[in-house]
């Protein structure tokens, strides 16, 4: 045992296992990220340790949405941030695209992983075309003129128009900050996108058009999208599988019929409750008033 993981921080009770490789999951198809045997914790203020993942495996495969589900503290929002090498776990490995996540460089993050943040994260002194534009101009990826048109592509992809290019986000609604976001996050064309509760915030109709466009985002593109949502509607709407963190580990990563059916009482209360029934319900709704006559 190496040094580091002597020194790891961990609750009281709770012993490091052994960088024992773990037993391989089911084949899905090309995996994209690959967590194994991860740890996450954090200091408490009595000098214990919090510890938020324990032994936690994941998956995400190719052309998939994955939504993060889990009741507060189970670390949804770390697990994302540890999967972009915004965070670094106590132990574990994670592998984006074949690679340590720790080895690739910031440069070239954003040409592998589009990040969209909870409040957009915009550069508040930034043109919307500027903010879109900026990570091709820090990795001088584009000479400046063919970064302009890129951005402006990518603007018009997310449906907003060429006058908007240069707006200051003061005067952006919230569906528009999202939208902006959005098109920086792919301005590099990245395979991967990570999305931290992409409809919080936005009213009901702008939440609808916003997950109308993912949809059809992740589709054209071919997108691989990891997803932290408490929205059920865009959850349903979207999410090719669901991965339920609880007991500090994922309990579940399964279609949603499969995680509807595991008895947990996290997926009851989730899923089965009030706020979950109207979601369903809401989805079936949809689903049928977009079926044709007749069929």
């Amino acid at each position: 045992m190496s040094d580091d993981t002597e020194l790891m921080a961990t609750a009281p009770d709770e012993q490091v296992p052994p960088d024992d490789a773990p037993a391989p999951l089911p084949e899905h198809g090309e995996p994209m990220i690959e967590v194994r045997g991860l740890w996450s914790a954090f200091p408490t203020p009595g000098g214990g340790q919090h510890v938020v993942h324990k032994d936690l495996d994941l998956t995400v495969y190719r052309g998939e949405v994955l939504t993060l589900v889990g009741g507060s503290g189970t670390g949804k929002t770390v697990l994302l941030r540890q999967m972009l090498g915004l965070n670094t776990p106590h132990q574990g490995t994670i592998t984006v695209l074949g690679q340590p996540v720790s080895q690739i460089s910031r440069a070239g993050a954003a040409a592998r992983v589009g990040m969209l943040f909870q409040q957009g994260a915009l550069f508040s002194a930034f043109s919307v075309l500027d903010n879109i534009a900026f990570p091709l101009r820090e990795t001088r990826a584009l000479p400046d003129e063919l970064a302009r048109e890129a951005a402006l592509l990518k603007l018009q992809m997310v449906g907003l128009k060429a006058s908007d290019a240069h707006k200051m986000p003061s005067e952006l609604s919230g569906g528009m900050v999202k939208r902006v976001a959005l098109a920086r996050a792919l301005i590099m064309d990245p395979p991967l996108l990570m999305l931290d509760e992409p409809t919080a915030g936005l009213d009901p109709d702008s939440s609808d058009a916003f997950v109308t466009l993912l949809r059809s985002l992740h589709q054209e593109l071919g997108l691989t999208v990891v997803m932290v949502t408490h929205d059920l509607d865009t959850l349903f709407e979207l999410s090719t599988r669901v991965a339920v963190l609880a007991e500090q580990r994922v309990i579940i990563a399964a279609p949603v019929p499969e995680v509807l059916a595991f008895d947990h009482p996290f997926i009851h209360h989730f899923f089965l409750g009030e706020r979950g029934q109207r979601a369903m319900e809401l989805l079936r709704d949809r689903r049928t008033a977009a079926t044709p006559q007749g069929h």
